[in-house]
């Protein structure tokens, strides 16, 4: 089974990442994908860049150190895993993956907000929940004592 993972660089996705590592610990044969999505380049960016290639690197790297903790976290605990960074608006981009990488379910990080907040805001995990056609399972913050 394969589990996506969305990671932002935020503690509320590594607490998704403690979550499916649980998951696995508990024995769910499971491999995690864990994808990052980047933004795409601004016009600004386009047009002072002296090559395309070069905003495609920054990128990627810059995907790539916001996933270093949540690999670390899954290397530790001996949980296969695998990694993406893509670029585009970011329920699209893991709409795509679950579909490319034929998972089976979304393990992600809540903020936690009220429904009103989440209305007026936005909310990447609200907005992957309604269209995902896999069961999403939002972890929320843990509680402050």
């Amino acid at each position: 089974m394969h589990i996506l993972v969305p990671i932002d660089g935020t503690d509320l996705s590594l607490d998704a990442v403690r979550f499916a590592i649980r998951m696995a610990h508990d024995g769910l044969q499971a491999h995690l994908l864990l994808a990052n999505v980047q933004s795409p380049a601004t016009l600004y960016e386009l047009v002072k860049a002296p090559n395309p290639e070069v905003i495609e690197q920054i990128s990627t790297a810059a995907g790539s150190h916001a996933l270093e903790k949540a690999q670390a976290l899954l290397h530790a605990a001996g949980v296969p895993h695998h990694t993406e960074v893509v670029t585009g608006d970011p329920v699209p981009a893991l709409l795509d993956l679950i579909e490319l990488k034929r998972c089976a379910m979304v393990v992600m990080g809540g903020h936690g907000k009220s429904l009103l907040r989440t209305v007026l805001e936005g909310s990447v995990s609200h907005d992957l929940l309604q269209a995902s056609p896999v069961p999403v399972l939002i972890v929320k913050p843990p509680q402050e004592d």
